[in-house]
């Protein structure tokens, strides 16, 4: 499926957000009992990878877009 450049950037922001936010959440979880919140820490930590892999494509794909 083809996305416009537009679609593209818009989404990119808004992983980049919800990335700032994970960040923010496992910080504040860890500065807690990590112990205790071990599977929201856990979480968040996938959910990062997650995000991370997703921004990468699409950055990938704001450089070589497909025609």
């Amino acid at each position: 499926m083809n996305y416009s450049k537009e679609d593209l950037l818009e989404a990119k922001r808004q992983i980049d957000s919800t990335l700032h936010k994970l960040q923010e959440t496992v910080k504040t979880l860890e500065g807690k009992d990590p112990a205790r919140c071990k599977s929201q820490i856990t979480l968040a930590k996938r959910r990062i990878q997650a995000f991370t892999i997703a921004r990468s494509l699409i950055e990938r794909e704001l450089e070589h877009p497909v025609e």
